[in-house]
């Protein structure tokens, strides 16, 4: 696919690009073509007059990806600087999809309006919405008020949770189409008390998670305890984590891939692991689980592209 003619754009468009370090486990193959629009008319332009057989995968900051070693046979679509913009209008936070979690939590608590809950959620707002993400009881889907998107053939439009139809680590967005900024609307609190407790939240989370290591966050989803919603009362303890200790694989290793001995549902790059050790060691998990309880274990992390012939 590298000898597309594309059409013409004011951004980036690099063929054959290297993802692996655009993602935070370090591992994966060459995108066909990354193309890093200046902004969302730029985007629109593009997507209206490229071939529409051709595929596109938009990308965050990677921070919940593995990219297989042979690479992605597409157009990933980076969103960038001129997607990473935060205004706030009473308790309205609108924030375009390149903005991290953790600044639009911190710029939301200055203002005093309660996102705390981000802070502690690794990667943008795109991805957040795109997986509903969510921690301590509270979920994107909860503050959630609109999306504008481009759909794959180039048209803007503004999407409501009924659009997407949020559930449990998930969202229905359309094929191809590429968020580009969100609102949100959260209650309102006291700015010092809102830093104080995402303060708390840090501490806590650096306590009981690899943060220093090569991770992607969270590699599987729990198991059971949630409803399609993914509301913040439908909690339940059963955790991932909790089934692969109970297989025994807390710690297991793979090549340069690792169950992180401080939280047994991250999978970390020690160093020098390829994109099939990650996930081949992901696969044995699952299945080990499986053998020894019954339960299967699905991915949290998005795979994509291709393995390589060895793999």
């Amino acid at each position: 696919m590298t000898d597309l003619v594309l059409p013409p754009v004011r951004g980036r468009i690099t063929p054959q690009r290297s993802l692996s370090d655009l993602t935070w486990l370090r591992v994966g193959g060459p995108a066909d073509y990354l193309f890093q629009p200046a902004d969302r008319d730029d985007l629109s332009s593009f997507l209206a007059a490229l071939d529409p057989a051709v595929p596109v995968f938009p990308m965050g900051v990677g921070s919940n990806l593995i990219v297989r070693d042979g690479g992605v046979r597409a157009v990933v679509i980076r969103m960038g600087r001129g997607f990473n913009e935060i205004a706030i209008d009473g308790t309205r936070v609108t924030a375009g999809v390149a903005a991290l979690d953790a600044h639009v939590a911190r710029r939301a608590a200055d203002a005093g309006v309660d996102l705390a809950f981000l802070r502690t959620i690794p990667g943008s707002i795109g991805g957040a919405v795109r997986m509903n993400a969510g921690c301590y009881g509270r979920y994107t889907a909860d503050v959630f008020v609109s999306a504008q998107a481009v759909t794959r053939n180039g048209q803007i439009v503004t999407l409501t949770a009924e659009d997407l139809n949020f559930g449990y680590r998930h969202s229905d967005l359309p094929e191809g189409w590429v968020l580009t900024q969100v609102t949100f609307e959260g209650p309102p609190g006291d700015p010092q008390a809102l830093h104080a407790r995402m303060e708390e939240q840090l501490a806590k989370r650096d306590a009981t998670q690899p943060t220093r290591d090569r991770s992607a966050g969270s590699t599987f989803r729990n198991p059971a305890g949630f409803s399609s919603t993914g509301a913040a009362d439908d909690v339940h303890d059963l955790k991932a984590w909790k089934v692969i200790d109970e297989a025994g694989l807390r710690g297991a290793t793979r090549g340069g891939a690792q169950m992180s001995p401080k939280h047994s549902n991250f999978l970390v790059n020690t160093g020098g692991a390829t994109a099939a050790d990650l996930e081949g060691l992901g696969e044995e998990v699952r299945k080990k689980v499986y053998d020894s309880s019954g339960i299967t274990l699905e991915w949290e992390i998005m795979r994509i592209g291709e393995p390589t012939a060895e793999t």
